[in-house]
Parts: C-alpha cells; structure tokens; sequence
C-alpha cells in the first residue's frame, strides 16, 4: 500500500510560480511511475507530466517549458515546479503513483488570478 498527500498549492499571480509536493508513503519502492493530474471545475481530469522510476519525464503540450517534474527517492516525494503560470493552469492537482496498483492523493489547490 501506498498512501500519497499532496501540499504547496495556493493563490498565486499569472506569471508567478509554484511548486507542489507529493509525498509517499509505505511501499515507496514498488512504485514505477507517478503523475501529476489536474482537474479543474466542470472539466475532465487531465494528465500534466509523468516521471519514471528511471527519472524519464513526459509532459501535456499545455505545460512544456513552463512546469518541470521531478522526484527525491531519498524524501519519497516527487515535486512539480511550475512557473510563468496562467489563469488557465487553475485547477485541483492531484498527485498519482503506479505500483502494485494505482494510488491517489487527495489534491491541492491551485489558483492562479490577479
């Protein structure tokens, strides 16, 4: 089992940065790949970026060059560095692990608005 909890989301000016966390725990090592989802109200559940256990990224032509990804085995977190954010990235992002099944997180907010 793997419980994951999502922190670092909050208001923020178009053009200004956030990075989220997410931090695993319980059987961290079977984990192969995690994601960043986002839902934002009265839309689907999007896939942001994905990042390996090999360290590969991927990431929605929405985000390329603007949010980065990346993951601390050492702290059992994976992170999500976004900058140069738009109103448009406002959304509950939602923290997701592959392992021995699919895990989630319970979201944080992000709102991004002057």
């Amino acid at each position: 089992q793997v419980q994951l909890v999502e922190s670092g989301g909050g208001l923020v000016q178009p053009g200004g940065s956030l990075r989220l966390s997410c931090v695993a725990s319980g059987d961290f090592f079977s984990i192969v790949v995690m994601r960043w989802y986002r839902q934002a109200p009265g839309k689907q559940r999007e896939l942001v970026a994905t990042i390996t256990s090999g360290g590969s990224e991927n990431y929605a032509d929405s985000v390329k060059g603007r949010f980065t990804i990346s993951r601390d085995n050492a702290k059992r977190t994976m992170y999500l560095q976004m900058n140069s954010l738009k109103p448009e990235d406002t959304a509950v992002y939602i923290c997701n692990a592959v392992g021995q099944t699919l895990y989630w997180g319970q979201g944080t907010q992000v709102t991004v608005s002057s």
